[in-house]
């Protein structure tokens, strides 16, 4: 390839399956088989969907690389190891994620700027969701170049679409920190929040995540579980937090795959009525104290949640 391809010079972000190929877009198709370059995370990984579906990553061997792409290095956007590609000469994929995103994110946008477009995708679902790729998408935006979605899965969003909780708000967390006091440092800031909240998380990290979240949310908390979406073992459960810390530890399976982990927000109105009891504590608290200080004091001596007291404080101010 020596001159930019037809599609027009443009940033694709493109969708591919989560789990089952049929959920691949014809569009996604189209797009990754026309474009000059295909970024992703994992050029392996990558390399098998494409072959997949036929989408051709090599160019011909007459081909010059250094003709069509004479600022690429392409030892630092392929694998090291990838042998083929070099001896065949130019190759469509490029290798993008964290370690390398410094260096590649301004020959990726200096390749679209010369007429050539670019495709990224990540090793499953839509990119950028809890994957690299904020990075080149930002430096498109700066550099004025266009930036087009190519829409598909996302484990993120089917998990919520069968989680039967709330969607009309809810907060993606992705995955929590991996060790004990990161992680419980964070679910402490969201065990007040109201709206549905979406998790990512590891394997070898299920059970003393939903065990953290059991203790901090309060294991009636309801959640969804959801694992290995859209493939043949997938998993759906729609429990209580203490629950599902029971059902994952009993079944090895369970501790198995991708998982998405679809937790309800507190629900401030159930514990209004609790609340209002303390209604003249909070009014002469009030005379001393700030909302916020009336609330954490107010939680030392009920019991009740300071955030439910804070909300509470609030209200009876303003009345």
């Amino acid at each position: 390839m020596s001159s930019p391809t037809a599609m027009p010079a443009c940033l694709y972000i493109v969708a591919t399956p989560i789990g089952n190929m049929s959920d691949m877009t014809p569009h996604a198709i189209d797009v990754l088989k026309q474009v000059a370059i295909i970024a992703c995370e994992d050029t392996r990984t990558s390399g098998k969907l494409l072959s997949h579906f036929g989408i051709d990553t090599k160019g011909s061997k007459t081909d010059d690389a250094k003709t069509a792409f004479p600022n690429h290095n392409e030892n630092s956007a392929v694998d090291d190891t990838d042998t083929t590609s070099k001896q065949k000469g130019h190759n469509k994929l490029w290798a993008y994620h964290e370690h390398n995103s410094a260096i590649q994110t301004p020959k990726i946008i200096e390749m679209i700027e010369q007429g050539y477009s670019v495709a990224l995708i990540s090793d499953a679902g839509t990119p950028l969701v809890s994957d690299p790729g904020y990075q080149l998408v930002q430096a498109a935006h700066a550099a004025g170049v266009a930036v087009s979605p190519i829409v598909g899965a996302s484990a993120a969003i089917a998990a919520l679409s069968v989680a039967g909780l709330p969607s009309d708000r809810f907060s993606f967390i992705g995955f929590l920190p991996a060790k004990t006091h990161g992680r419980q440092k964070q679910l402490a800031t969201l065990n007040s929040r109201t709206e549905t909240l979406i998790f990512y998380e590891a394997p070898h990290r299920i059970i003393t995540s939903l065990e953290d979240m059991a203790t901090i949310f309060g294991a009636d908390r309801e959640v969804a579980f959801c694992r290995e979406l859209t493939k043949t073992f997938e998993t759906v459960r729609k429990s209580t937090l203490g629950e599902l810390v029971e059902f994952v530890k009993a079944d090895d399976n369970q501790q198995r795959g991708e998982i998405v982990v679809v937790v309800a927000g507190v629900n401030v109105a159930q514990d209004s009525d609790d609340i209002i009891i303390h209604d003249k504590l909070l009014q002469r608290l009030l005379e001393d104290l700030s909302v916020k200080k009336a609330a954490a004091l107010g939680a030392d001596i009920t019991g009740v949640k300071k955030n439910a007291l804070y909300q509470r404080l609030l209200e009876l101010q303003a009345e």
